[in-house]
């Protein structure tokens, strides 16, 4: 694993959070509320690089040169259907991002990712795009997401994740060595039925309240 492109976000109450998401008692509109936090928590750490400049403000003293954010657009980009749950949280720390959507389903026989539906905003090349998946199991549907978002000309691109198995962080950095990994979590190893394990379960059931 190259430590270069993954980043463990480990900040306490990201922790915190997370260990009541991980438990299997802990009800959808929790589950919820949860991930929208932690995702706004993680989105300070994936925008830590913005490029700032020097503006000339008037406070109520004096005018005083500050810094600003120097032009640089968002996109956030969810991986449907769990990765909805993770848009309000960077939409609040970002309100000027825009959103763009991919849908991809996982074959339940091969495990490999299916593509449904992909739309991004229109200038998505100028901008920083935030791919978001609260779960990197096999790093299928993640990596295929990516390459959608390259084909349409994105150049810099970052995924974040809630839980993250070795095998898929694995995956994205051979598939796409450029592509920096945020997670909150990097558990042990997946199973026979590739999920992550201790992991949390299937995020988007425990999101949506299904089965």
């Amino acid at each position: 694993m190259n430590t270069k492109t993954f980043h463990l976000i480990d900040h306490p109450l990201v922790q915190h959070k997370l260990t009541i998401m991980r438990n299997k008692n802990t009800a959808s509109k929790d589950f919820r509320s949860l991930l929208d936090e932690i995702s706004l928590l993680m989105g300070y750490e994936l925008t830590r690089d913005l490029p700032l400049e020097d503006t000339v403000v008037e406070t109520p003293i004096q005018k005083a040169t500050c810094k600003k954010l120097a032009g640089k657009k968002l996109a956030v980009v969810p991986i449907l259907r769990a990765g909805l749950g993770m848009v309000d949280g960077l939409l609040r720390l970002v309100p000027s991002a825009r959103v763009g959507h991919i849908g991809l389903y996982r074959d339940p026989k091969t495990h490999l990712p299916v593509e449904y539906y992909c739309k991004m905003p229109p200038d998505i090349e100028k901008r920083l795009v935030i791919v978001c998946d609260p779960m990197l199991a096999t790093g299928g549907s993640s990596s295929d997401a990516i390459g959608m978002v390259k084909k349409r000309g994105a150049k810099h691109i970052k995924l974040m994740c809630l839980v993250a198995a070795p095998e898929g962080v694995e995956k994205i950095q051979r598939d796409h060595p450029d592509v920096e990994i945020y997670a909150a979590a990097l558990d042990e190893r997946l199973n026979e039925n590739a999920y992550i394990v201790p992991g949390l379960g299937d995020a988007g059931d425990r999101i949506f309240g299904t089965k």
